[in-house]
């Protein structure tokens, strides 16, 4: 005797159902295909000279310039929740910048003692430090002007030595963000040098000139003078040429490569991570966040979700490393 099933059998159709899988929080946490960790995250600080200072920027609510005594509280902070590493910027008084990064070098530089800062009071904390001229720039660009041009090899030059400048206040990372043509190389060799040989470079490989980043220079104060960041940051139109850059800082010699900004590029960041074979870093940037919060805030969508719904697109869409302005807000929930 023989059983005829027919589509109107019951039980018969879908043989295959995908939400068996996702009947209960016990079944969707064991079929996850990606997870978020603390240590995953890179938290960004925005250090200022002054004692006692702690300046919300307004354009990014909830986050803060902190004077050296402040930051100190906040890495440990930081290294409490689980984070491994954060990435130092700073607020160059106007009186101090110039057109050659004159005080990007100066050895007790706001910049130097806030890595060494970090280091006595958390040491097993990976300290990276943001390497481009324009917090020290008169103009506000990531390069030495001639003529109204941004010239790349004499920037190169200072950047290098920025880089060595920050190995030996103790910087575990250094990390090139101002997209000059050759600069991981000959930071690398700089490095090397010196005797730096354990020191890091995660490479800025694929900044987009984006508009994205608009609550960063307000809060370091970096919006270039003239013109616009075109002729070194990439055309928002490309992704072929975000691989190629990675390749070429991949084989100058960056340990970690870095996609910039992070949601609207999640093909590039896809696109990076099939093409080298170091670790691969996104950086959430501040109009991202912004969004994020000001939509919160106006209670239009919910913040905390749309957080780590974020933070998980990156890793889905293959970020070893995630730089985020979220990093102990997310970290909190992670422990929960």
């Amino acid at each position: 005797m023989s059983i005829r099933i027919t589509s109107t059998s019951p039980g018969s159709f879908p043989g295959v159902r995908g939400r068996r899988t996702r009947m209960s929080s016990a079944l969707r946490e064991m079929t996850t295909e990606h997870r978020l960790h603390p240590s995953m995250f890179i938290a960004p600080l925005f250090v200022t000279e002054g004692d006692g200072v702690r300046e919300e920027i307004s354009s990014m609510p909830g986050y803060f310039r902190l004077s050296l005594d402040l930051l100190e509280k906040e890495v440990k902070e930081i290294e409490s929740l689980g984070i491994s590493s954060v990435l130092l910027f700073v607020k160059v008084p106007d009186e101090l910048k110039d057109n050659e990064g004159t005080e990007a070098l100066n050895p007790n530089g706001l910049m130097q003692r806030a890595i060494k800062k970090v280091k006595e009071v958390t040491p097993d904390l990976c300290v990276m430090t943001d390497v481009a001229l324009d917090p020290y720039s008169s103009y506000g660009h990531d390069g030495v002007v001639e003529d109204g041009e941004i010239v790349n090899d004499q920037t190169v030059e200072v950047l290098a030595k920025m880089s060595v400048s920050h190995a030996t206040a103790g910087a575990d990372f250094v990390a090139p963000s101002d997209m000059m043509d050759g600069r991981i190389g000959a930071i690398r060799k700089a490095l090397e040098f010196e005797g730096f040989s354990n020191t890091g470079i995660m490479a800025y490989s694929a900044k987009y000139a984006s508009c994205f980043y608009g609550p960063f220079r307000d809060a370091l104060d970096s919006a270039p003078g003239f013109g616009d960041k075109k002729t070194y940051q990439m055309n928002p139109a490309n992704v072929r040429e975000a691989a190629r850059e990675a390749q070429l800082d991949e084989q100058e010699g960056a340990d970690i490569v870095m996609v910039k900004p992070g949601m609207p590029y999640l093909d590039v960041l896809r696109g990076v991570r099939e093409s080298v074979n170091v670790p691969v870093s996104v950086y959430q940037v501040s109009g991202e966040y912004a969004m994020i919060k000001a939509a919160d805030e106006k209670g239009w969508l919910n913040g905390e979700q749309a957080m780590m719904e974020s933070l998980i697109a990156f890793r889905r869409a293959g970020a070893d490393l995630i730089a985020t302005y979220f990093a102990k807000d997310a970290a909190k929930l992670l422990r929960k």
